[in-house]
């Protein structure tokens, strides 16, 4: 297609190569799996003499240009979500069953409770897939011998989601959620309303912070959230720290290295055996360009506009040394997605998880709700109201536990719904 002076047959980027805004529209678009092409420039004339873009006299970068040929500049994901026509309000004012969270246990819940008949609305946040998403190889999921990529393993539940009538909400959140006549009313940050009869709450966790000072200085100008994905290809030669030992540490490690000159891993603990998988053990200790600092944290960032040097100081030695990077890829922990439950009578621990089914009569727990029920496994302190997935207190981390208490909570809103309705 021909369209403003260049052909196109996919989305194109233009930034700056040390861009947040920039950042922010590739991991989108990688993780919403949009194949796009993305294109550094050094300033907009480069646009006008070197690309041959007929652009506005006053124009910002980036710059996003669709397939039509619409220009974008300086877009919000939503601007782009909504282009490309994926933004949409709730067409009914109830549901059956309302899913909150689009990763694994979201999408497992979705496509099961659609199947079977229920009218369902799941709602993200940000992109489909949750932090699973964010992963550049999962190989122990069953059924992919060859590994997949969190965002095409998304991409094909969404599809399935899709094809048994779910309805999906893009970048909506709720802002406030309220219990009326036994139903889960949400306002959403668009301002729309949905409610619904049974609710499963899947919105999973957020990274942890480095908590440096510097931190929100160098957020997506060198310091980023997750596996990275969308930036492995445009580290060639450069030195990437990864923080954290996780399996999505591990996978991160193993992506860059592809590109990388070298990656480092870094850890708080003295061994990766805790807490990685043995295949992804196995595979990091036999990279040569792949080293891990143990009992090591990132006490530093510096640099003038973007991210140039970190400082790791050894927690046993004490000693402190000083690396040239422009890219630190955190994958640390998590803190839930629940704010929302934060006025209502769902139970939270102390660190916000949503307590369900048999962990509610704990002593800890046992005097915050008022015990009038017997919850099911997944069920939360409300009738009807259901968790699965890292959100979840006591969870098991993995991509195959969460997809399952997503179908397992289906099975326990039909009970609920069979009885209460």
């Amino acid at each position: 297609m021909e369209s403003n002076g260049v052909n196109l047959d996919k989305v194109k980027v233009y930034g700056l190569q040390e861009s947040r805004e920039a950042y922010i529209i590739r991991d989108f678009l990688k993780r919403s799996v949009v194949t796009f092409d993305w294109v550094p420039v050094n300033e907009i004339m480069d646009l006008r003499l070197q690309y041959k873009l007929r652009l506005p006299e006053k124009v910002e970068l980036p710059l996003v240009v669709l397939p039509d040929g619409k220009m974008l500049f300086n877009p919000s994901v939503e601007t782009i979500a909504f282009n490309l026509g994926w933004l949409r309000k709730p067409k009914h004012t109830e549901y059956d069953l309302s899913i909150f969270g689009a990763g694994p246990a979201g999408l497992s819940a979705a496509v099961y409770a659609a199947s079977e008949g229920l009218s369902t609305v799941l709602v993200e946040r940000e992109a489909i897939g949750g932090q699973a998403g964010t992963s550049s190889r999962i190989e122990n999921y069953l059924g992919f011998p060859n590994g997949v990529t969190g965002a095409e393993l998304a991409e094909r539940a969404r599809q399935q989601a899709v094809k048994f009538g779910v309805e999906i909400l893009l970048i909506r959140k709720g802002i406030h959620a309220q219990f009326v006549n036994n139903k889960l009313l949400v306002d959403l940050n668009d301002g729309s309303k949905i409610m619904a009869k049974a609710n499963i709450c899947a919105t999973g966790v957020a990274y942890s912070r480095l908590d440096l000072p510097e931190e929100d200085q160098y957020l997506d100008l060198g310091v980023y959230y997750g596996a990275g994905s969308s930036e492995a290809i445009l580290c060639s030669n450069e030195h990437v720290f990864i923080v954290g030992g996780g399996n999505s540490a591990g996978q991160a490690a193993l992506n860059f290295c592809k590109h990388a000159r070298k990656v480092t891993m870094v850890i708080r603990g003295g061994d990766l055996s805790s807490s990685l998988s043995y295949y992804l053990l196995n595979r990091i200790l036999k990279k040569k360009k792949i080293e891990v600092l143990y009992n090591s944290n990132i006490t530093s960032l510096n640099g003038a506009g973007s991210l140039k040097e970190i400082t790791i100081t050894n927690s046993v030695t004490q000693v402190v040394r000083h690396y040239a990077t422009k890219f630190v890829f955190v994958c640390i922990g998590g803190n839930p997605n629940t704010e929302w439950a934060r006025d209502t009578a769902v139970i939270r621990d102390e660190a916000g998880y949503l307590v369900t089914g048999n962990d509610l009569n704990k002593p800890s727990f046992l005097s915050r709700w008022k015990n009038d029920f017997t919850p099911a496994f997944l069920e939360t302190s409300v009738p009807g109201c259901f968790a699965a997935g890292d959100v979840r207190h006591n969870s098991i981390k993995r991509v195959a536990s969460a997809v399952g208490e997503g179908a397992m909570a289906v099975t326990f809103v039909h009970r609920y719904l069979s009885e209460k309705y």
